[in-house]
């Protein structure tokens, strides 16, 4: 016997499939992904977004040729239909029991070094774990837009810009102070900050621009140093090769090159000087329920986070 289309179906149950959909399409970007992925036709999808929308006495989305932009009552349509599905599956977990397997489509943003380097042998280990989960792993450093984006999670590092968010403390990243041995040209070290100002300096400019703030470890004295940086970049690779190939000195997350410390192709610049670390959140929208995929994925990020950053500078200082 074949399935009732649920845009037929004027009762509760239909109801709900009709949010799968709608929450489907926003996710997807497009009507024909969205059928792709639910295994229907355009036209089905289309037929259901129609009846949600005759049923909720709402337009949700506004389409054209080229685009598909979610309205003011879409947005709040997606936000509350993604709480109440996550509810229903929450529900049925419940049932079924605790040892439930997590499955679906999990979306995390983190950013793109962090997330490249130090956080993909973490991710295997949760999707070896859980085989019935998959996941859009997002990599850049813009705050998430849990709503528009249909995030799941983000990984943060630095301030928090979202109130709303909750906000789970992982870890914290050192930052310190390397060049490449041929920009010191046989000087001495700089063991003090204040030292720093004559040497040339790059600049990450998602946290510093045109001065260093430096702490003393031991005493906690802090010093302000102006530079000139030769060189500006959004990219933590760009600025640590850039450092390797002697342009000038830079203020590094610890873990991207412990390796290069150890090594001998930078030098670690007044040693007993930090800038200010740089807190590590997982972040995600509140709900009053969360599915499984999710729990699971914050529980393991709660230790495989802080695992990581420690393996990853256990050649610093």
């Amino acid at each position: 016997m074949a399935t009732a289309d649920p845009s037929s179906v004027p009762n509760a149950a239909g109801r709900i499939e009709l949010l799968q959909t709608f929450v489907r399409i926003v996710e997807a970007g497009s009507l024909s992904a969205a059928a792709v992925q639910l295994g229907a036709t355009q036209p089905t999808v289309s037929r259901r977004l129609q009846a949600l929308e005759r049923a909720l006495g709402l337009r949700l989305l506004n389409r054209s040729t080229h685009a598909m932009k979610l309205t003011e009552d879409g947005e709040r349509c997606f936000e509350r239909a993604k709480e109440m599905l996550g509810s229903w599956e929450a529900f049925e977990a419940d049932l079924r029991g605790a040892g439930d397997e997590p499955e679906g489509t999990l979306r995390v943003v983190a950013p793109h070094a962090f997330g490249q380097r130090l956080l993909m042998g973490a991710l295997v280990d949760y999707l070896r774990r859980y085989p019935r989960v998959s996941v859009e792993w997002l990599l850049h450093d813009r705050p998430p837009d849990f709503i528009a984006q249909g995030i799941d999670c983000a990984i943060q590092l630095g301030e928090l810009n979202d109130p709303s968010a909750v906000a789970l403390r992982l870890t914290e990243v050192p930052r310190i102070a390397v060049a490449a041995p041929a920009l010191l040209q046989g000087l001495p070290t700089p063991t003090h900050a204040s030292e720093l100002a004559a040497l040339p300096w790059l600049a990450l400019r998602t946290f510093y621009r045109n001065e260093l703030s430096l702490t003393q470890v031991r005493s906690g004295e802090n010093v302000r140093v102006p530079i000139r940086p030769r060189l500006s970049t959004d990219s933590l690779f760009a600025l640590r090769n850039a450092t390797l190939m002697g342009l000038g000195a830079s203020i590094v997350s610890a873990w991207t090159v412990s390796d290069d410390i150890a090594q001998g192709r930078l030098v670690h610049l007044a040693p007993q000087w930090r800038a200010d670390p740089l807190a590590v959140h997982l972040i995600y929208p509140q709900a009053r329920f969360q599915p499984a995929r999710l729990r699971r994925f914050i529980d393991a990020m709660r230790v495989a986070v802080p695992k990581a950053l420690d393996s990853a500078a256990q050649y610093v200082d």
